[in-house]
């Protein structure tokens, strides 16, 4: 019997997950930061900015930001640095063509040119050893065909002393608020998918992925396991979204 992987609440063969899951981000790319919006009432740009904040990127810092297409991470990160006196040297590397087109032409909006676009594979990432000072992936990680692999792939690019932060869906820990998130994520989402980006099947995906995804604590673990240190945990929203932040030593 041939190896399997999840795709939503159902398992196919692994040498078919990489093209479906391309199907749905490639569906939905035009429209995939709008959906953003809509999902989390706005709130998924404050997870972001918390995610920035605790990076805290510096001038001269080199930053891959995996799974990141659209941008939306990657200007954040080149606007802090900015801040603080210098440029950073972000680069987005994502395996879906349609979402990286869709972050290109935000950069040329927004003229953003300090910004360089990879298509690669998480899993195989187009960087050489120990090539970045951090490693940063926001809700992309549960798309993976391998999580283990993405991970240690993201500790083999990573300087020592190098820092690993992943925002992601996760398990939510507030009482009642579970019952009533699993509801929404179930029945809304995917109507909500329809309507705005008309793919209620891309949605439903995106909403049972999240369901198969580990939670904060085993998916700690699997970031201890990968080879990296000091694994940190900070739940957003009840847990609606949780950050991971570790180091390579």
């Amino acid at each position: 019997m041939s190896d399997t992987a999840s795709f939503g609440l159902r398992d196919v063969p692994e040498s078919e997950k990489q093209g479906l899951v391309r199907e749905v981000f490639s569906s939905v790319a035009k429209r995939y930061d709008l959906m953003n919006d809509l999902m989390s009432a706005g709130i998924h740009r404050l997870w972001k900015d918390a995610m920035v904040d605790w990076l805290d990127p510096r001038p001269g810092q080199r930053i891959l930001d995996v799974a990141g297409g659209t941008g939306d991470i990657a200007f954040r990160i080149a606007r802090r640095a900015r801040r603080r006196g210098g440029e950073a040297q972000v680069l987005v590397c994502d395996i879906n063509p349609d979402m990286l087109a869709e972050g290109l032409r935000r950069a040329k909006v927004q003229d953003e040119s300090a910004i360089g676009w990879l298509c690669g594979n998480a899993e195989r990432l187009p960087a050489p050893d120990a090539s970045v000072d951090a490693y940063t992936i926001a809700f992309g990680i549960r798309n993976v065909t391998h999580i283990d692999a993405a991970l240690r792939e993201a500790r083999r690019v990573l300087k020592p002393g190098g820092r690993f932060l992943c925002l992601e869906f996760s398990r939510v820990e507030a009482p009642g608020l579970d019952a009533l998130y699993d509801v929404y994520s179930a029945e809304v989402l995917p109507r909500l998918g329809k309507w705005v980006a008309g793919d209620a099947e891309a949605y439903r995906y995106l909403a049972e992925s999240i369901r198969r995804f580990p939670a904060q604590r085993e998916f700690a673990r699997m970031i201890g396991q990968a080879g990296l240190e000091h694994v940190k945990v900070r739940n957003l929203s009840g847990g609606i979204a949780a950050l991971h932040s570790a180091w390579r030593i």
